[in-house]
């Protein structure tokens, strides 16, 4: 749902965080955990058939991780915004009065004056006061609730799309060149998902770049070093 705007050639993007920011997760970490897990068992020395099965693994394991993360973290959100509203909706049964005084309180903590900090809290009561409250003592905003089945969904579709690139570079590079092909196939994929995310968000395409590449690097660098150390044949 998205949020009404009175220059419909100018939007704002603020209500796709939800999705956007469980969708990028969701790429990024699979992109990265995946590649860096297959990277790290190839430096072991573990023959290809290894290699794929350990990514296999990791997409399969990855993917319910991050669903389930994500509907248990955002039903955790989604549980204090109802607690809110609910608290919000009895005050307003008890004490109509003391909560029309908070919201002319607020109002001229904002800039308005008197009369008008009165005149606006009066009529947004009458219009809906529940959610006046929300939004302006609670700073609970209906398109930026929390959604948790559509946070789940985003990042365990996501990270299983993100994390079958690795793996199908794994299977169908040549085993002198597995770790090879992933870095590639991994730093490509991060660019590509750091580009797709600035431009949903309307946000610097070349600094989301620079973050996920340099976080994916880094990551891989190090799961290859410790895979490298230990020189197990699996």
């Amino acid at each position: 749902m998205g949020i009404t705007s009175a220059h419909p050639d100018d939007p704002h993007y603020v209500h796709r965080g939800g999705w956007l920011r469980a969708t990028t997760l969701g790429g990024n970490d699979g992109i990265i955990s995946v590649s860096s897990l297959i990277i790290g068992v190839a430096s072991a020395g573990a023959d290809q058939a290894v290699v794929v099965l350990s990514g296999i693994a990791g997409l399969t394991a990855g993917a319910m991780s991050m669903a389930a993360g994500e509907y248990i973290s955002v039903s955790s959100q989604r549980d204090l915004e109802k607690a809110d509203i609910n608290r919000e909706r009895q005050a307003l049964s008890d004490a109509p009065d003391e909560e029309l005084n908070e919201l002319e309180t607020i109002y001229r903590e904002r800039g308005l004056s008197d009369n008008t900090a009165a005149t606006v809290a009066r009529e947004l009561m009458a219009h809906d006061a529940l959610g006046a409250h929300l939004r302006d003592e609670v700073g609970i905003i209906e398109a930026q609730r929390a959604r948790p089945l559509q946070a789940a969904i985003a990042s365990g579709v996501t990270f299983s799309v993100a994390a079958f690139l690795p793996v199908l570079a794994s299977v169908v590079a040549p085993s002198s060149a597995i770790v090879t092909s992933i870095v590639a196939t991994a730093l490509l994929s991060l660019a590509i998902l750091g580009a797709a995310g600035a431009k949903a968000g309307a946000a610097p395409v070349g600094r989301a770049i620079i973050r996920v590449v340099g976080w994916g690097a880094l990551a891989m660098a190090v799961t290859a070093l410790i895979g490298s150390l230990f020189d197990v044949k699996v």
